[in-house]
């Protein structure tokens, strides 16, 4: 029988500080959607760490939920959902969340899919509802550290669609939508995590 549990050695190094990070944004007891939860391995980590959570999450790949899917599979956990098909860019949940987590998405996709991801966020959000990235990101306009300008001119070379996003038009883009940014958090790696807020009425 084949194990479709897929390994990310960059989910390795980052699981346990990007948890750490939603255990000071996030209430015990909360509903979050990951979206592009690619192997799975942090809804599985963050679902065991906290299991007042309700981790749903999401990817618009097979090979992925295929992953997801046997990880939950061999672990069980009450409060790991079944995974969603979906594509940031097509319909989201009629659901209500606490928080939209989207970990390493932005600058390997289209920046069509941030704006998307803004706007399905804020759609799909409670009233005192997050967003959570992280990935790497530019600031003024300058990558962070001269490895991130590397990995984007790479990036780009795959795809001229991708790349590292600045923060000021991610920020801008969120606005757009009632997203507030409220905090930057510097993370190893040269990586950031971004905590978007909806605006208060």
């Amino acid at each position: 029988m084949t194990d479709s549990r897929l390994q990310s050695p960059a989910a390795a190094r980052n699981r346990q500080p990007i948890l750490e990070v939603l255990r000071e944004v996030l209430p015990v007891s909360a509903r979050v959607l990951e979206v592009a939860s690619g192997s799975g391995e942090h809804a599985l980590h963050c679902a065991a760490a906290m299991p007042g959570w309700i981790w749903q999450p999401s990817d618009p790949h097979s090979r992925a939920l295929a992953s997801i899917t046997a990880w939950s599979e061999a672990v069980r956990l009450d409060n790991l959902r079944k995974p969603l098909r979906l594509d940031v860019t097509g319909e989201w949940p009629a659901e209500r969340f606490d928080a939209v987590v989207a970990i390493n998405l932005l600058h390997i996709s289209p920046w069509t899919a941030s704006e998307a991801l803004m706007a399905g966020a804020a759609g799909c959000l409670g009233p005192e509802g997050v967003v959570v990235l992280y990935g790497p990101f530019r600031r003024e306009g300058c990558p962070t550290a001269a490895s991130n300008a590397a990995f984007d001119a790479d990036l780009r070379r795959r795809d001229p669609q991708w790349g590292i996003r600045d923060l000021a038009e991610v920020e801008e883009e969120a606005q757009r939508y009632g997203l507030l940014l409220a905090r930057v958090v510097p993370m190893p790696a040269n990586n950031l995590i971004l905590i978007l807020r909806r605006q208060s009425d």
